[in-house]
């Protein structure tokens, strides 16, 4: 066997503390190593083009390329070796950038190391064998996952491509957080204005099944084979037969539950559909105030429905649905922010979120666009905005910022006076982010035309204080620190700019796509540069912000390249797994069944061969983790390109240093 190695420089991210000159020489003297050489950018077209010709040049056999994260540039190099006429699976990638050079300084040491990688990556590559992949049907339809603004651009995207799209939408209409929105920065357009048409667009489109009021149960199956089944929640209204007249929502007695839609600012009735604009536009009946089911008394939606639509007797409904990917945009929600008790969240009637301040200045919320204080209904004089409340604080493990904040506070300033012209507003800062176009502009108008006063600093408490008139007012103590003095602001109402998080029930359903998440239940993409909207699980891709925080024209645009990535899928009539999966030796199983018990993918199988238990993997469905090689008591299952040989190989490398 004749292998090249081929030392990256990258620059001087590896060169300034590695002797690569020396780590190439040094590998001349491994086993089989018929070349070596180092060069500037391995990556790069020359780079690439090198390895080809040493390929043909020296008879090379395989190829280690020892620089940066495989991450990065495996899939490349790969491909490299390919064009050369290699097997791509005839290739190791010793990182001798993320686990050498960045993290030492000793430039002797990082180059001992160094060929102490380039070592372990000889001495498997020396018990590699070529792998060839398997081709599969693939079914054309995508599922969409949450039917915010991101999930309405993916799924209009593929629709207009060709593709049939499964939307799934846990609430009863689509539109997500944007449609509780009342105007947009950095225009101050009409929020409803611009996402309704989309969503018009959703229940039109001939391309595009709408399952609102749902959530998804399981998924299995593999990228181009999914089977999902989703759970079609009671509503106990006939969609079929309702026609969002409405008359049950007049005449409903039980009219003080929460409106959720309305973050709770105002009351409902125990039937109801959420906004006007909603889609689809039907009713349901929430069965926690519903006096027919809680005492069975009442029954007056049924009476006055012109359509016989109400059904008491309903059940949740399970379907099934055959999809070859899957685009999650599950949106988020805010943190608990009544754990901000400096603020006194959730027990100052005054203090309220961001959300529920956006649904006063609606002129669909509850208030019909009219500021009110929720303690008295009067309209407040003195509005104070608290900026990162849950966001970039480390004492409450929230140090990520949330990205938009800043900006729909200084929009919801700007409004604030264009409601209420003799007010005043305050907005308490620890600085300012708005790195889009025309962000900094907008914030500046803020100030600059609508006279709203910026005081850089967190406010340490909140005290309510009890006025002559009977009113309550609020006392804001904070440092300006650009003063280096205190600040005491009395205020009528205080908006919170709460900090966000993973949508509420996204760890469950990552569970389910057998994706990663982070403790603050945004999903994890594949490659944060490379690979934004694609995760670990081949087929599923990520739209909005259930990946990150993002603004709406951020969502909108991953939403479109969630899309691209589905369009590109299938492009391709037929798909090529990885042939880096499992393999069992069925001499060597003896059916006990613990890799079945343990593989994430549910990629095991137990057949009956010749009268006796055993293991078979579902080639398609297997993504090559390994949990089922540790497990297995017997070693009968081997991950091909990973198998123990393989491992000890390097490892007995290693002891030799």
């Amino acid at each position: 066997m004749k292998i090249g190695v081929f030392v990256c420089h990258c620059g001087s991210n590896i060169e300034a503390t590695v002797d690569t000159a020396e780590v190439a020489r040094i590998a001349l003297t491994y086993p089989d190593v018929a070349h070596a050489e180092d060069s500037m950018y391995t990556c790069s077209e020359p780079g690439q083009d090198n390895i080809v010709d040493a390929i043909k040049k020296y008879g090379l056999d395989g190829v280690v390329v020892a620089s940066c994260s495989p991450r990065m540039h495996e899939q490349t190099f790969r491909r490299t070796v390919e064009r050369a006429g290699l097997n791509r699976y005839m290739f190791e990638m010793a990182n001798i950038r993320e686990h050498v050079s960045w993290i030492g300084k000793d430039r002797e040491a990082n180059t001992n190391k160094a060929a102490e990688l380039v070592r372990l990556a000889v001495e498997k590559l020396r018990r590699d064998a070529p792998l060839h992949s398997r081709k599969f049907d693939v079914t054309k339809r995508v599922l969409v996952i949450g039917g915010g603004v991101a999930g309405i651009q993916a799924a209009l995207d593929c629709a207009d491509g060709g593709i049939d799209v499964v939307m799934v939408e846990r609430e009863s209409t689509i539109g997500g957080k944007m449609a509780k929105l009342d105007k947009t920065f950095p225009t101050v357009d009409c929020s409803s204005c611009v996402l309704s048409p989309k969503m018009v667009d959703v229940a039109q489109h001939p391309k595009i099944k709408l399952y609102a009021y749902s959530e998804v149960e399981s998924i299995s199956g593999f990228v181009g084979n999914f089977t999902v089944t989703i759970r079609k929640k009671t509503a106990y209204v006939d969609w079929e037969k309702c026609t969002g007249c409405g008359a049950c929502t007049e005449k409903c007695p039980a009219r003080h539950s929460p409106d959720a839609f309305n973050e709770c600012v105002g009351e409902t009735t125990a039937i109801n559909i959420p906004f006007p604009q909603a889609i689809p536009k039907k009713a349901v009946i929430d069965p926690r105030f519903c006096r027919k089911l809680t005492t069975g008394k009442c029954g007056i939606c049924a009476k006055v429905c012109p359509s016989g639509a109400i059904n008491y007797e309903m059940k949740d409904e399970i379907v099934t649905e055959q999809v070859g990917a899957v685009v999650a945009a599950t949106g988020y929600d805010l943190m608990d922010w009544t754990i901000m008790g400096e603020y006194g969240g959730g027990r100052f009637p005054d203090v309220i979120t961001s959300l529920q301040y956006e649904r006063m200045l609606s002129a669909n919320g509850p208030t019909a666009g009219h500021v009110k204080r929720p303690s008295d209904g009067r309209e407040p004089r003195v509005v104070a905005f608290i900026q990162c409340v849950g966001s970039r604080d480390r004492s409450i493990d929230r140090p990520y910022c949330s990205g938009f904040c800043c900006m729909y506070t200084a929009k919801q300033a700007i409004l604030t006076r264009d409601h209420m012209p003799e007010s005043r507003s305050f907005v308490f800062y620890m600085d300012i982010r708005a790195p889009g176009k025309m962000y900094d502009e907008f914030t500046r108008r803020a100030v600059e035309e609508y006279g709203v006063q910026y005081v850089r600093g967190r406010v340490s408490a909140i005290q309510p204080i009890q006025r002559a008139d009977g009113s309550l007012g609020y006392i804001l103590r904070a440092a300006d620190t650009l003063l280096g003095e205190p600040v005491e602001v009395e205020a009528d109402l205080v908006v919170l700019a709460v900090g966000i998080e993973g949508a509420h029930g996204a760890g469950e359903l990552a569970e389910k796509l057998r994706i990663s998440y982070d403790k603050y239940g945004f999903f994890m993409e594949r490659h944060v540069k490379l690979a934004p909207v694609e995760t670990n699980t081949a087929g599923v891709y990520l739209a909005g912000v259930c990946q990150g925080a993002k603004d709406i024209p951020a969502s909108v645009a991953q939403g479109s390249a969630a899309a691209a990535k589905v369009l590109s899928l299938f492009s391709r009539d037929k798909l090529e797994n990885d042939p880096q999966i499992a393999q069992v030796d069925i001499k060597r199983c003896v059916g006990c069944g613990k890799c079945i018990d343990v593989c994430p993918y549910g990629a095991i199988k137990k057949i009956d061969f010749r009268g006796q238990p055993k293991a078979e993997v579902v080639e398609t469905v297997c993504q090559g983790c390994g949990v089922c090689n540790a497990t297995c008591p017997q070693g009968a299952i081997q991950v091909s390109h990973f198998t123990d040989n393989q491992i000890l190989a390097e490892v007995n490398a290693l002891c030799q240093f």
